[in-house]
């Protein structure tokens, strides 16, 4: 009899000193309901969660004591968004001092930049999407990756992840027949098949 009260005792001993607080003593985000959590209140639960569980087995009796550190590593850099990463090292050795451009393509190297690019003639918008579109693809069949969007019914914006191919991609496009021009940093490139306009 003795030994089945006190396993009884043993059992109910967990259940009883696992209420964390008392009901006066809750804080108010625990005395929400789950559907009204602020980012803040799911955070603070998230870490509770966290620490509880890094306590099992009781090897930490005063657990609440534990704090979890903010973050236990840091982001790499090319994890970090494009305004916080680390400019990238200039090697000016290499580099033409007469040729402006080659500072520009070497500045622009991992960054995002973003280029204007005109069709002649009054092409409709679907013509110029499909003209645009064409450009997009030989651009990436040649491993440079753009983005386009279209900004008018003659114009179209290329956007370069890593802007050093904003160079490599003005020099196919200025050569296409149908190209207008492409603007890159405010300065216009116009296109060979573009006869002078008066």
């Amino acid at each position: 009899m003795k030994t089945k009260f006190l396993l009884l005792l043993l059992a109910l001993v967990p259940v009883v000193l696992s209420k964390k607080f008392k009901d006066g003593e809750k804080p108010e985000w625990a005395k929400k309901d789950i559907r009204d959590y602020s980012e803040a209140d799911l955070e603070r639960l998230l870490d509770q969660w966290e620490v509880s569980r890094k306590c099992i087995a009781f090897e930490f009796p005063n657990y609440q004591q534990l704090r979890l550190q903010e973050d236990e590593e840091p982001l790499e850099a090319d994890e970090l968004p494009e305004h916080l990463r680390p400019q990238p090292k200039l090697d000016f050795s290499n580099l033409d001092s007469k040729n402006p451009e080659d500072l520009l393509k070497v500045s622009k190297k991992g960054r995002t930049l973003m280029t204007f690019v005109s069709v002649t003639g009054n092409p409709t918008r679907d013509e110029a999407e499909e003209i645009t579109k064409l450009w997009q693809t030989s651009l990436w069949n040649n491993h440079i990756q753009a983005e386009r969007y279209m900004v008018d019914d003659n114009r179209a914006i290329f956007l370069f992840k890593d802007g050093a191919q904003a160079w490599e991609a003005k020099d196919f496009l200025v050569d296409q027949e149908r190209c207008k021009g492409v603007t890159i940093e405010n300065k216009e490139y116009p296109g060979v098949h573009v006869k002078d306009e008066l």
